[in-house]
């Protein structure tokens, strides 16, 4: 008698605890961390991180792990010591108003100035941050927010949603984005997805395969596949995963041009055919996915992912009210969870 009471006792305590609204951690944290770090983690699972700190010439995503739990991305190229500004998920530009804010060598840097938001969800978690680029001398020639949504999905694999809204430093009344192949958003994998270096493979959304086919042509996503290390000792072994880069169909000169390499990198050519001019009052909104996923390229699976993103509405960053400055809402929604 006395044990189905306390069981009894139990679930209605139970009830009157879920009815009192008693803390849930959410499935996406967003933390920041010393060093200048904030991660973001699945149900206490690293997933990605953002790195700011001074010592950088630019800011990056780092991490960006697959399904196995290891980073389908890697700091820097593996054969080229003049290319340690690839850094893993970055933007970039080598020409705004002719100053190259690409390479590591004019000076040129990309400082992070305000966090806005963090938020965390079941669905998704968010950050958003607004950075400065600042030519070698201090002057600052371009601003951007910068709106992340990191979103879980089966089976280990997961979206990292970036969203950036550039405009001229306060004060400019435009800002040129010159003509380059170098920018605005770009990914170094790892060096065993990579097709020179591992066993990986190129592959575009028209499913054309290989840097020579590819480089230079529009296409609506990339996508990077191959082998990648896990495990330990005796138990280490190869899987094969991949990161699917898509471009949005809200973005200007949508499908992108892409500057691809078979030594592992993609980057979402946006200024390849023409500069772009900025003005104040309309500032240049990109968006963009990366799906990292099990196994190799499959165009079914890409296609229904970038049928997903183009359904979900951009994301806005606003005043909010009640102990936060800014929140990130989906355009349409009345409030943030």
């Amino acid at each position: 008698m006395k044990k189905w009471m306390g069981l009894v006792l139990s679930i209605v305590m139970g009830q009157i605890a879920a009815e009192e609204g008693v803390f849930r951690l959410p499935r996406v944290e967003v933390t920041p961390v010393p060093n200048h770090e904030v991660v973001l983690e699945v149900a206490g699972r690293l997933q990605t991180a953002w790195h700011y700190g001074l010592d950088h010439p630019r800011p990056f995503f780092y991490p960006f792990n697959g399904p196995a739990g290891v980073s389908l991305t890697r700091m820097g190229h593996p054969g080229a010591p003049d290319h340690d500004h690839h850094a893993s998920v970055w933007f970039a530009h080598a020409d705004v108003e002719g100053v190259n804010f690409w390479g590591n060598s004019s000076g040129a840097v990309i400082r992070q100035k305000q966090w806005l938001a963090y938020q965390e969800g079941d669905e998704e978690g968010v950050m958003a941050v607004r950075l400065g680029w600042f030519a070698a001398d201090g002057e600052e020639m371009l601003e951007q927010e910068v709106v992340a949504a990191l979103r879980p999905l089966a089976d280990g694999e997961q979206e990292l949603e970036i969203q950036c809204t550039l405009r001229p430093a306060p004060g400019k009344p435009q800002v040129v984005l010159g003509k380059t192949s170098f920018g605005l958003l770009a990914v170094r994998v790892a060096k065993s997805l990579s097709e020179h270096f591992g066993g990986g493979k190129l592959t575009s959304s028209d499913g054309v395969e290989g840097e020579p086919a590819i480089f230079g042509k529009p296409a609506r996503w990339m996508d990077y596949s191959g082998p990648i290390g896990v495990g330990e000792g005796a138990a280490r072994q190869m899987v094969t995963e991949g990161i699917t880069f898509f471009d949005h169909s809200e973005n200007p000169r949508h499908p992108t041009t892409w500057h691809v390499r078979a030594d592992g990198w993609m980057g979402a050519s946006f200024c390849r055919e023409d500069s772009w001019t900025i003005p104040a009052e309309k500032p240049l909104r990109l968006r963009y996915l990366l799906h990292a996923h099990a196994g190799g390229y499959d165009a079914a699976r890409a296609e229904a992912r970038f049928a997903a993103f183009q359904a979900r509405p951009p994301l806005a960053v606003r005043k909010a009210e009640r102990h936060r400055h800014f929140e990130v809402v989906r355009e349409g929604e009345s409030s943030s969870k």
